[in-house]
């Protein structure tokens, strides 16, 4: 009966070594797609940021470089002159067109402007431009004063702040009771509850629009702020699914020691909830501020009470030619919602992640 040699010692040295080396290159790979699917969701906002910082003339040249530059010049015996790329036998030059011809035209070198005229031979109209790095910090200024930021600004925080309490406490309530309470026909209920998520918002707009007409809300903040008040399906059910992790052992002892459903509430369940409310809150709050159906459909004929979502909207109409001006106002807007996020996501990860366990 034939034997097999144990694996030396060197056999065992090379094979745990191939498999941290497929580790250590699954793990580049997977960093590497990782950062590419990064990089090409950061496009549209650094295109944003880097259109924000450009000229008018520089987003109206088809020729003009990616990154916020303008055209160079050059001061010659009190004349001004525009500076070109030109390909000479030493390399490509950027030198000032000082006397314009057909076939050859005379260059001035900027860096060394005493050595003389230099003389080209070929069209200069097939001469690229040069151009060198300049942001123009001033759009931000100007895009914040045409705009009426601040005003804008009021309207949408006040919006999404009353708006954000009103759907956070009215969900946590319904969700509680669904969570920890028994009555007739409860399942039947959540599901219907549930299946108005799958409702578009569409089917129910024109009934809606013409209650609120009816009852002269339209044209006020009123129809966008007062049905927040009722809860939300989405936000119920998140709620619902971290109140159900919570232990009930909790809440018994409080019964034994006298606090009723109210004051466990209060003082058990939405304390321990704090990572799912502030999900839920962040979910809101982000749907508030870039809200534009709404506001476009109740609030029209009172351009006064729009909030930045359709006001951004109607400078884009007025602006469309200066898009160096639509894309500041656009990224004056993304800032306080960055900031909240920055500073929130610890806990927006942590209850959106619990909200599925169960």
């Amino acid at each position: 009966m034939a034997t097999v040699a144990p694996a030396s010692r060197e056999d065992r040295s090379r094979e745990g070594l191939s498999k941290r080396q497929r580790t250590l290159i699954v793990r580049t790979l997977l960093t590497s797609l990782a950062l590419v699917i990064l990089l090409l969701y950061l496009m549209p906002l650094g295109y944003s940021v880097l259109t924000s910082l450009k000229t008018e003339e520089q987003t109206a040249d088809i020729n003009a470089p990616i990154l916020p530059a303008s055209a160079e010049t050059f001061e010659y015996e009190g004349e001004t002159y525009d500076v070109y790329e030109v390909p000479l036998e030493g390399g490509v030059r950027n030198l000032a067109l000082f006397d314009k011809g057909r076939t050859s035209s005379t260059f001035i070198d900027p860096a060394d402007p005493e050595a003389g005229e230099i003389t080209w031979e070929g069209r200069w109209r097939t001469l690229t431009p040069a151009y060198g790095l300049a942001l123009e910090w001033s759009n931000y200024p100007e895009a914040f004063g045409f705009i009426r930021f601040m005003r804008l600004l009021g309207f949408t925080v006040m919006y999404a702040s009353i708006t954000t309490v009103a759907a956070t406490f009215s969900a946590a309530i319904v969700a509680y009771g669904f969570a920890r309470f028994r009555f007739p026909f409860k399942g039947v209920l959540f599901i219907i509850l549930i299946s108005t998520i799958i409702l578009p918002p569409q089917v129910t707009l024109v009934p809606t629009y013409a209650f609120f007409f009816r009852i002269g809300w339209i044209g006020t903040w009123l129809p966008l702020i007062v049905p927040q008040f009722f809860s939300n399906a989405y936000n119920v059910f998140l709620l619902r699914q971290y109140f159900m992790t919570i232990p009930t052992s909790i809440e018994e002892a409080a019964r034994i020691d006298g606090a009723g459903p109210i004051r466990i509430f209060t003082s058990i369940i939405l304390p321990q909830a704090v990572p799912a409310l502030i999900a839920v809150a962040l979910f809101h709050f982000f749907f508030a501020w870039n809200d534009f159906f709404g506001p476009l459909i109740y609030l029209a004929g009172s351009a006064d009470l729009l909030p930045i979502a359709v006001g951004l909207f109607r400078f884009n109409g007025l602006y469309s030619s200066e898009p160096q001006l639509i894309q500041a106002a656009s990224i004056l807007t993304m800032i306080i919602p960055l900031t909240i996020f920055f500073f929130a996501q610890r806990f927006f990860m942590q209850g959106v992640v619990l909200t599925g366990d169960k």
